[in-house]
């Protein structure tokens, strides 16, 4: 134990304390607020790595770069938890074992299998649908998962909300419309997939604020599970579909730019994981949805800039706008109690 006063553990939500039957307080604290905005960030930068991979080197696997990023994640929080700065309960015991089959006891894993498939389905998704439309509108049609996250909550949490929050709601969707109203490039695999990942970013959101109050787990310790479960589907999936050969046949692997950006998503998307379990479990599920919305002005601004995409016309503003005015309202309410 003086190791762990040597090295203080890194801040995490504890799944426990958020309050009983899965309602939250409706001002959102300072804490959250940081959550909030970490998530925000690291949303962001991780579009752009992801989507600098899939298009502009033209990576063909998806669910490649996932596997990446769970190896990643799994092999950095191990490296974390041996070295006792961190835990992966939410009463923060370090414990005396650093073998990777002990960290977690097997009746917690089970506990949150429906939370990990759940991941899994929305990482590869969410992943896929990035490929197939220009950034703009991918934003766009994200928003409307929020009206999904509001289904979820009330059917698996019994969460209703108010007036306030639910027309801050339909003002971000009414914008998603508007701004998608003249889109040309229309593809309707694509948008298919973004309506599917769409929903199951709502389902995966609302697992985390039901199953993670009760598992005995924190941040760490969810995400630890996440990547010990979905990390070996996921490597058998992919060597199925021949994945894995066609990577090691990818021009680029061995470019140093390549592999910068590879890192870099690996990195962002740790840290957006950490951030979702904070931001969700400290606030709530449509809050987390809502924050998503927030983060979009950069992520259009960049992506435009980079990649290319919509023209940005009158109606495509406007619609923007809008979104950005609803997730303000939304903002506004949470701050305010409303």
């Amino acid at each position: 134990m003086e190791e762990s006063s040597k090295n203080p553990p890194l801040p995490v939500s504890n799944s426990t304390a958020a309050g009983k039957g899965g309602r939250k307080s409706p001002t959102m604290t300072k804490k959250g607020a940081c959550a909030a905005i970490s998530y925000m960030a690291c949303a962001v930068l991780l579009v752009i790595f992801n989507k600098a991979a899939l298009s502009s080197y033209n990576f063909p696997c998806a669910n490649v770069i996932t596997l990446f990023q769970m190896f990643f994640s799994c092999l950095f929080l191990y490296a974390l938890r041996c070295r006792k700065i961190i835990s992966f309960t939410s009463d923060q015991t370090l414990g005396f074992t650093n073998h990777p089959a002990k960290l977690v006891p097997l009746k917690s894993i089970i506990h949150t299998l429906p939370l990990t498939i759940s991941y899994l389905l929305y990482m590869v998704i969410s992943m896929e649908s990035i490929r197939g439309i220009n950034v703009p509108m991918y934003t766009a049609l994200r928003r409307t998962t929020i009206a999904f996250t509001m289904m979820m909550e009330y059917i698996l949490l019994g969460q209703k909300h108010s007036p306030y929050v639910v027309c801050s709601v339909g003002t971000i969707i009414l914008g998603a419309f508007v701004a998608g109203a003249r889109d040309l490039s229309f593809d309707f695999y694509g948008y298919s997939v973004v309506i599917v990942s769409n929903i199951t970013t709502a389902i995966y959101l609302s697992c985390i604020s039901r199953i993670g109050k009760s598992s005995g787990l924190n941040s760490f310790g969810l995400m630890w599970c996440n990547g010990i479960i979905c990390g070996p589907i996921l490597l058998i999936w992919a060597s199925f579909r021949g994945d894995l050969e066609t990577t090691m046949n990818f021009p680029y692997l061995y470019s140093h730019g390549f592999q910068v950006v590879m890192l870099l998503s690996c990195v962002m998307a740790f840290l957006l994981n950490y951030t979702v379990f904070l931001n969700t479990t400290l606030n709530s599920a449509l809050t987390q949805s809502i924050c998503g919305n927030l983060k979009d002005l950069f992520t259009i601004g960049f992506g435009w800039l980079l990649f290319g995409g919509l023209p940005f016309d009158l109606l495509n503003i406007a619609g923007q706008s809008l979104g950005f005015l609803g997730s303000g309202l939304y903002a506004y309410s949470k701050l305010k109690g409303k």
